[in-house]
Formats: structure tokens, sequence, C-alpha cells
């Protein structure tokens, strides 16, 4: 038999979602496109969604897993609105993800699975697969694990052993569809289940016969090729936001020359940066898995007050639970790093979906005046440098800072370049090594003396002679903070330390306003992960004739001096964010400006589709022009997102 002959299209772009009970290895499988499609050299954004549960009920709605990557041979900025293909591997996977593909999407659907006990658990009254329901689509039905099974039958596994490979056959099967190389994912394999080899031998095998049924069988005879996406020269990798993360804790202790001590509670989705930082002693960092939140906050700061770069690492709930401490980390003016990897409220919420509606709990989630610095990424592999200013303004100015990351970037990945040791900022501790206060015999250190450009106090490292000083919660005095009652010193205290991280301001860069030709009259402000979403909803603007500027925060705390006057070049401020209006709240109360808000809290990134349409009725408004921002407007420019 001779195999058919396959056409080969090309394409600019591509969004694949792969769907599945959460024991199907969804994960895995999308991770390891991921992986294949960043060897290959294309663009690519990616957005794991998964269930809280460890083991939501199998074949429910609940229970459905999902990997989407969007990948292209230009630049893109999210993972996009809609699949283009949906690879479902059971009932409750195609409705839980029908939704969201727009007519004329690709289904690829094990077939295995749809009896008539998974389409009830799923909610069908009868199998979409049969009759018209799906006639819009291009709809693949294919008996992935009766294939599988089949496959690697000379290895001798059980049924259900041999039919949890049905993912790597999937996965060879998209790789064929996409070209994309598979020696990654064989060295991969290889190695992961290397104490296993029947494992090992039956997953490699099911991956190479996806490979092979995609090449010979005559229900796909279109394959498709993304060329590399052209990028600024440098070394890259694909990273995820918590891995860039870690490395930006582990660069900023080098550059700081001080060692990293991890004080951390594990919590979704935070937990990974404990897990990679434990694996980095050779680079002077100690991680400790505390019995609970509070004490690893207060282990972190015990390791500030020892000379080191206290760090702790939790969610939304976990800072609720840190407060007191951070309290007292700005009271005792100690670098401290908090990262909040922010997810679903309030309580336990939505553990493993993505929200940014910490804002205020970082801002004022402490008792008394307690300023505190925040600094936010805007991308996965930006986590990197977010994390690397905020050791920078930790140390230098002698305070605990606000992390904010979030879930969507914590576990979404993106191609990272690698950047030069001379392209990070110097970061010097600036230890106290002598008396501060009189002279001669009457020389005494005091721990609360000011540097006159950063207002920071003194860091004394215990045990240095002649540098022994009082440390706590009770209020100090100033100079030298002995505990004062004093209502006159208090409230001289309290300016202070909000003036102290007022001047981190002076040291920040004028805001980037991305603004081509001066013309526009809307803003759109941001902040976090809306970075991409936001983006790509201006470039469909833009693309289809019309003016908009985009700015986006890093800081929020202080804000950048240059911010008010931003704001009032124009007419219309547009402020979206993954909460009901948290930063719209404080620009309003700062700078009297009526932002308008775009508020979704869904547990999912914004979708740069409803955004353009956001964008463009304001553009409408404040120009007074009727807008068509229509997808036969923009068809061919929308390819960007």
């Amino acid at each position: 038999m001779v195999a058919p002959e396959k056409e080969v299209k090309q394409l600019d772009r591509v969004i694949i979602r792969f769907a599945g009970d959460s024991g199907d290895g969804m994960q895995l499988t999308g991770d390891r496109f991921t992986q294949e499609t960043a060897a290959f050299g294309n663009d690519l954004v990616t957005l794991p969604n998964f269930p809280a549960e460890i083991r939501a009920p199998q074949g429910t709605l609940p229970g459905v897993s999902s990997f989407q990557v969007h990948f292209a041979d230009h630049d893109i900025l999210t993972a996009g609105d809609a699949p283009d293909v949906l690879v479902a591997m059971n009932p409750a996977a195609l409705r839980a993800n029908l939704g969201d593909l727009s007519k004329g999407a690709t289904i690829i659907v094990d077939t295995h699975d749809f009896t008539a006990r998974n389409l009830t658990k799923a909610g069908y009254t009868e199998n979409p697969l049969d009759g018209d329901t799906l006639a819009e689509y291009a709809l693949h039905t294919v008996d992935l694990t009766g294939m599988t099974i089949e496959a690697v039958k000379e290895f001798g596994l059980s049924r259900k052993d041999a039919s949890r490979a049905k993912n790597m056959f999937a996965l060879g099967l998209l790789s064929w569809m996409y070209g994309r190389p598979t020696e990654t994912t064989n060295a991969f394999l290889a190695k992961r289940f290397a104490k296993v080899p029947d494992i090992r031998d039956a997953n490699i095998a099911a991956f190479k016969a996806g490979w092979n049924f995609g090449e010979t069988t005559e229900a796909f005879v279109v394959r498709y090729e993304i060329k590399p996406a052209k990028m600024a020269p440098g070394n890259y990798r694909n990273i995820t936001g918590n891995l860039a993360l870690s490395y930006g804790l582990i660069a900023g202790g080098v550059q700081s020359g001080l060692s990293v001590f991890l004080g951390s509670y594990p919590i979704t989705p935070a937990s990974d940066i404990l897990h990679e930082l434990s694996k980095h002693k050779g680079f002077g960092v100690t991680t400790f898995q505390a019995e609970d939140e509070i004490a690893g906050v207060g282990a972190a700061i015990g390791a500030s007050f020892a000379g080191q770069l206290g760090v702790t690492t939790t969610s939304g709930p976990g800072v609720a639970l840190k407060s007191e401490a951070i309290g007292l980390a700005v009271m005792t003016e100690l670098p401290l790093v908090v990262v909040d990897v922010q997810r679903g409220g309030p309580s336990t919420g939505l553990p493993t979906k993505t929200e940014q509606a910490d804002l205020m709990q970082a801002m004022f989630g402490r008792n008394g005046e307690a300023p505190v610095p925040i600094v936010a990424p805007q991308s996965p592999g930006d986590c990197f440098a977010a994390a690397v200013e905020a050791v920078r303004i930790a140390v230098t100015y002698r305070t605990p800072v606000m992390l904010l990351s979030d879930g969507y970037l914590a576990n979404g990945s993106e191609p990272w370049r690698i950047p030069g040791l001379d392209e990070l900022p110097a970061i010097d501790p600036d230890f106290a090594t002598e008396k501060n206060q009189g002279s001669g015999d009457d020389a005494e250190f005091w721990p609360y003396l000011r540097d006159e450009a950063t207002l920071a106090r003194p860091w004394a490292i215990p045990g240095t002679p002649g540098l022994e000083h009082r440390i706590g919660g009770l209020e100090k005095g100033d100079g030298h903070g002995n505990i004062s009652y004093d209502p006159a010193n208090h409230d001289f205290m309290v300016r202070t330390r909000q003036a102290k991280v007022d001047r981190i301001a002076s040291s920040l860069p004028p805001l980037e306003v991305d603004d081509p030709t001066g013309d526009a009259k809307v803003l759109v402000l941001g902040w976090g992960s809306t970075y991409g979403p936001i983006g790509a909803g201006v470039r469909r603007v833009r693309k289809a004739g019309y003016h908009v500027a985009q700015a986006h925060l890093r800081h929020l705390n202080p804000f950048p001096n240059d911010l008010g006057e931003v704001l009032k070049r124009y007419d219309k401020v547009l402020v979206p964010e993954m909460n009901l209006g948290q930063l719209s709240l404080l620009l309003r109360a700062k700078y009297l400006v009526d932002v308008v808000g775009y508020n979704e809290v869904r547990g999912l990134p914004l979708k740069a589709a409803v955004l353009a349409d956001v964008i463009g009725g304001l553009v409408a408004e404040a120009e007074g022009i009727d807008i068509d921002l229509t997808p036969a407007s923009i068809q061919q420019e929308s390819h960007d997102d």
C-alpha cells in the first residue's frame, strides 16, 4: 500500500488546545508540544488550565484539564482567544471546550470513551459525534486509545497501563501535522521513564505510532508548516513564569552578594518556586519549608536580620496570614521579598485559576500605616527582571517588597532571551561596619539614622563589634531606635517610612508610552499579566486604521513620577483588570482622572477580541467617529495576537 500524497500548507500561526480528563496527561502533552515548538524556533505563548482537585471525578466537566499553545512565525502576545485545533480525549473535554471554538475549527476526538456512561457524565443526552451537531467544524473521529493499545501490546502492559500512553499517540499525531521536531520528546521519554523500561518503550512506541498514523492515514491529507519566528539575536529558552521568577531571585542574590533564604509554605500556584530554588544550593540558596505561612515569613525576616536576602513565596490566602509579619518587616526596615502568585479568591476560591485581585491587599493589607513597594511582571519571561527589580528595591531601601505575579504568568510559558551579566543591575547591600553617631569614646551605633538619598536605615549584621542594636515591632525613636511612645515621634516616623517608599520613584525610568503617531486620544493602561491581551487588542484597533496608545505599569507603589502627566495627555484612559477595578480606584484617588475600567474575574486571561471592541468603543467616543472592527476589516491582521 502506498502512503497518500500529503499537501503542505503554510500558516503564520496556529492555536492548539489539548483537553481531556485530569488523568489523561494533557499538561504533559501540551508541555512536550511546547518544547518541540520552542526547539523549532517559533514564538509561542501557552495557557495551562487544570482542576483544583487532585483527582476530580473522572469523565466530568469539573475534571477536564487542558493545555493551549499559540505559536507563530512572528511576535505574538497571548495564548490566543479561540483554538484553531481542539484535541478532545473524552465527551467532557469536548463539551467543556466546544464553546471556545470558532466555526471551521478542527476537532480531533478520541472516540474510545464516547460510551453511554461517559456521555451521561458529561451531560450529553445523545452522542454529539452522530448526526450534524458538529457539522460546522472539521471533525476527525479517531480511536486514539484503541490504536495506542495495539501499538504497545508487545510490551506486555495491562490494558489500563497501555491506554495511558494515548496522550503520546495524540502528541505524535499533532507533531506530524505541524512539522514539530521529535528528538526532544524521544529524549525526554527515555529519561523520564528510564527506571521502567516497559513504560518508557511503550510511550516512545505510542508517540511514533501517532506520527506514523498521520503520515499514512487518508484521514489527514494536509500537514501544516509554521516557519521559525524572527527574534532579536541572543540565546533563548522556553521558560515559565515561576521558573523565571526563581532565576530572578537567584540573580538578585548574586548581584547583591547576598545568600538567598527562602522561607515558604507550599501553596498553589506558587509552590514551583520553592521546588526550583531548592535545587540551587550552589548559588548560596537556602530553602526552608516551614510548618505554616507565618513561620515561613518569620524565618525569612530572621534571615534578613542576619544579613541574608529574605524571601517568602505564597498566594493571596498566604499573604493574609503573613500580614502581621510583613508589618514587622516594615517597622524593622529590613529587606524582604514577598512573592504573591495571585489566584482566584476570596478564601480558597479558585486555586488553579488566575486573577489579579490582590493589589489592594498588597497596598493596604496590614494594620497601621505600613507602606510597601509593589512590583508586577507583565509576562512569564518578565518575571525574571521583575524579581531582580524587587531585590534591588528591597536591599537598597531596606523594605519589604510585594512582587505580584499570577497563575497565568506562573504556569504559562514563552521564549525568553537569556540576559548577559552586564545587563543586570549592581545591588549594594552597603552593610554598616562602624559606629555612626558621636566620636571617640562616646561614639555609638544608631540603627535608624537615614541615608540622605534613599532614607534607608543602616543594615548591621549581628555580631559586628560595637554595632549591637535593639530591634522589634514597637515604634522606634528617630535615629537612636530605642522604643518610643512619643506622639510627635510616631507621626514623624510614619511619615518618614512613607517618604522612603515614595523616594523609590526617583530611581525609576520614565513610563514608556507606546503612541506611534502621537495622535491618540485614548490610552490603555494595564498592569501585570493583562499586558499580552491589551497589546493584542491595541494591535487590532491600530491595524483597522485607528489611533490608540498603550502603557503598562511595572511599579504600582510608588507610581512612576511622570504617570500623572501621562494620564492627563489623553481624553480617555481605559484600565482593563482581572478584578473589579482596583488599579482604577488608586488612579482616580491619586490623580483625579476619571479612568474607565474594564473588569472580568472569570479565572481566565482577558480576551484580545473583547478588549479590541472595548477600546474601539472608547476611540469612537473620544474622536466622534464610527469604528468598524468587524472580523473582515482586520481579518488578515488579527494573527498578531
